[in-house]
């Protein structure tokens, strides 16, 4: 009996020759899979050092070894970094919005290609933001578990898409303030009651797509460290930059 695999490579084939290869950003065909148009590529502001060594945001300039953003000197982070492909902009946010709303699932591969150069060195262990169940059923799949999932098979890192649960549902964030967003996911995340044995000393990056006022990951990691994380760094494709970093410096 010829495997599903075989019977569904011609098929693959005949829909990738009607199909071809669209940037994530804009839609205009590009020469393969999980790339960019240069317009798009070039619009896109990837993060890197300098930056704050603990949370991660960009300095417009080198500021010393061991330098800390305003926000960290004040009130130190739980987790281990906030480390982002990307600047939050109009193509990072295209790439998620079709990824999640317009039926490209594939396009978490193309976010992972772009992250995986900052899964942390000692990373035994990818954990996506999780969805609560409604909303996973009303969608579908887990963006985050996606991103996860390709970021693990191409560095060989071991994923657990359902050892951290969202056991209450929340209303939809966008549009709340820093605060509102904290009150909001008080309280919501666990880790499932068979988990703790699988996280316990575990060096954890938690992957999201889009990171905003960080009260969705702080909760998460909270959660993740008393359960017994050694460690946890938040991972994501696109970071929305406030006045603590980037071009103001």
């Amino acid at each position: 009996m010829r495997s599903a695999i075989s019977i569904l490579r011609p098929v693959a084939v005949a829909i990738g020759l009607a199909l071809p290869p669209r940037c994530a950003g804009c839609g205009s065909v590009v020469g393969t899979d999980h790339r960019f148009c240069p317009a798009c590529w070039a619009s896109l502001r990837f993060l890197s050092p300098p930056w704050c060594a603990a949370c991660h945001v960009p300095f417009s300039h080198d500021r010393g070894e061991g330098a800390r953003c305003a926000r960290c000197l004040a009130r130190p982070p739980r987790h281990a970094g906030i480390r982002a492909a990307v600047a939050y902009g109009d193509v990072a946010l295209t790439l998620v919005l079709r990824l999640k709303y317009g039926g490209r699932p594939a396009f978490a591969i193309t976010a992972a290609r772009l992250m995986a150069r900052w899964v942390p060195e000692r990373c035994d262990l990818l954990v996506p933001v999780p969805l609560h169940r409604w909303r996973l059923w009303r969608r579908g799949f887990n963006q985050a578990a996606l991103i996860a999932q390709a970021i693990g098979r191409g560095q060989g890192v071991a994923v657990d898409p359902h050892l951290l649960e969202r056991y209450r549902a929340t209303p939809v964030l966008r549009g709340m303030g820093a605060q509102e967003r904290a009150a909001a996911v008080r309280a919501v995340f666990r880790v499932a009651p068979n988990g703790r044995a699988r996280l316990k000393g575990r060096h954890v990056a938690l992957v999201d797509d889009v990171h905003t006022s960080g009260a969705t990951t702080d909760a998460c990691t909270a959660v993740l460290l008393r359960a017994g994380a050694a460690s946890v760094t938040i991972l994501c494709w696109a970071r929305v930059l406030g006045d603590e970093g980037g071009r103001s410096g």
